[in-house]
């Protein structure tokens, strides 16, 4: 739970507010621009047919009104962190990436 709550307050910090949600039921009200991210599979290396690392990997979505935002810059410069894909939808712009953390 420790490192989900440390990237938590690694995406506040980048974003600059606290529009950060992990895995939002549809029922929450979302200000923008955000960032949504949620679990979506783990990565383990093996050796001697035993785990000995594994990393968690995170979808993380921005989501911002403004089509040239910096915020998708930020999230794509972290560590280990690759792009997925974009889209729009009701005038708003979607970056996806896979982070592991």
């Amino acid at each position: 739970m420790g490192q989900r709550l440390e990237l938590q307050a690694l995406l506040v910090d980048l974003l600059g507010s606290s529009n950060v949600y992990f895995q939002p039921p549809p029922t929450v009200n979302m200000n923008y621009p955000c960032i949504v991210y949620n679990r979506i599979g783990v990565t383990i290396h093996f050796a001697n047919n035993k785990p000995y690392k594994h990393k968690k990997r995170y979808q993380v979505t921005v989501i911002d009104s403004n089509p040239d935002s910096d915020i998708p810059d930020k999230v794509a410069a972290l560590p280990t962190c690759s792009f997925d894909r974009f889209f729009s939808a009701d005038n708003l712009n979607h970056d996806i990436y896979n982070l592991f953390f």
